[in-house]
């Protein structure tokens, strides 16, 4: 096999991405992907299966959005923002649209799609089935990989986008850290984001399974709302999921300095006075039935036993018994449902990876190592991670073109 110009570790979508755009500049490319599935495995569950491509703004919009190290990402952003590669997409064969949040999706709704349009990107590249078990470091330059059979890929640049932690059976498995640590980078901690989050509150056990949709989720730092939106809430054994509670969980900072309090609105169409009205009526119809019993139009199912006991109340108590000061106490219930969290849920079932590859030692116009040379870095690997809303693959395009540049050069 000829040595080629590039070898790229990791043909996710930073990796893909970057083959694609190295390709287009005429380097020759090899991708090495251990996932015997196939490139683009944790493409294919991105938004539910829809692939949140993309978020429709600006540079400075979009850099207010990144978690870690906005900064790092300046010149990459400017270079290839979204509008950038919402063209490519459609270039390759996608059409797309714009939905609530400025979030950008395939028009199919298809993830699938996303897949297969960087897999003609990069069809030039030469993919390799196997794992990089070691750099090859010839007088402190990255001259190639040695794999886990014994084999030796060499090239005169080595890109590593194997992405970070979550979702391993994708083929995100941390070995990208293994490989920037032999070239002496520093991996800043991996930790979960846009996860699940942990309660202690036993009524998320009594009501696992219940989803609940149309609801607001406020997310309380020390009592002061650090997050607000409208959606959809899961609870589970041990807390609480789905789309809203991952939102909330990028806005999450030191669970040792700060006290964090999910709390929902049940009724976020209807105003205090409007479901007071709503209740005084339902509990009139209602009025020979427990205060348990009265609620059976107003909330689900699984949620009912553990209201009445929040609320505070007699179950025994009928509803024609309810006075105007409990009925405003279940109000305030409603439009106040807190949920304590203490602790992230975990790694593996996190949509992304914080942390990474020590942004401070590569270079943020060429994904370059400023330790190796010979070596560049793009995507989730990197220490570099945003909120929901199709910022993360953003990411994942930008540092891949500007590492495709770099070698290319």
């Amino acid at each position: 096999m000829p040595m080629p110009d590039l070898l790229i570790v990791g043909a996710g979508a930073a990796g893909l991405m970057a083959a694609g755009a190295a390709c287009a500049r005429g380097v020759q490319v090899t991708l090495l992907e251990h996932n015997p599935k196939g490139p683009g495995q944790k493409i294919l569950i991105t938004g539910k299966g829809r692939c949140n491509l993309t978020n429709n703004c600006d540079v400075p919009t979009f850099l207010t959005m990144v978690r870690h190290n906005p900064r790092f990402l300046y010149s990459a952003l400017y270079t290839f923002p979204p509008a950038a590669a919402m063209d490519l997409f459609e270039g390759l064969g996608v059409p797309l649209k714009t939905e609530r949040g400025r979030r950008v999706f395939p028009q199919s709704d298809h993830a699938a799609d996303v897949l297969e349009a960087l897999r003609r990107y990069a069809a030039d590249a030469l993919l390799v089935t196997g794992s990089a078990a070691g750099l090859m470091l010839e007088e402190g330059r990255c001259v190639g990989v040695r794999t886990a059979d014994g084999r030796e890929l060499r090239a005169k640049a080595v890109l590593i986008a194997t992405g970070g932690k979550s979702y391993p059976a994708t083929g995100s498995d941390g070995s990208g850290y293994k490989l920037a640590r032999q070239a002496g980078h520093r991996i800043v901690s991996p930790q979960p984001s846009l996860c699940s989050l942990v309660s202690p509150d036993p009524a998320c056990r009594k009501m696992m399974g219940l989803s609940l949709r149309n609801v607001t989720l406020t997310l309380l730092e020390d009592g002061r709302p650090v997050f607000h939106e409208q959606g959809e809430a899961l609870f589970t054994h041990f807390g609480l999921s789905g789309p809203l509670v991952l939102s909330a969980s990028t806005w999450i900072g030191d669970f040792s300095k700060h006290r964090y309090v999910c709390e929902f609105d049940l009724k976020p169409a209807l105003d205090e006075k409007t479901l007071y009205d709503r209740l005084t009526r339902d509990f009139a119809a209602l009025g020979g039935h427990s205060a348990q019993g009265a609620l059976e139009k107003l909330l689900p199912r699984s949620m009912r036993p553990v209201a009445v006991e929040k609320w505070g109340i007699d179950p025994a108590v009928r509803a024609a018994q309810i006075t105007r000061a409990q009925k405003q106490a279940l109000v305030e219930l409603c439009k106040h449902w807190q949920v304590p969290v203490t602790q992230l849920g975990d790694l593996q079932h996190a949509v992304i990876t914080s942390g990474g590859v020590d942004c401070t030692q590569v270079d943020p116009k060429t994904m370059g190592s400023k330790l190796c040379p010979g070596l560049y870095f793009a995507g989730e690997v990197l220490d570099l991670d945003a909120r929901t809303g199709g910022y993360n693959l953003q990411i994942a395009w930008a540092t891949a073109q500007a590492a495709a540049r770099a070698a290319a050069e």
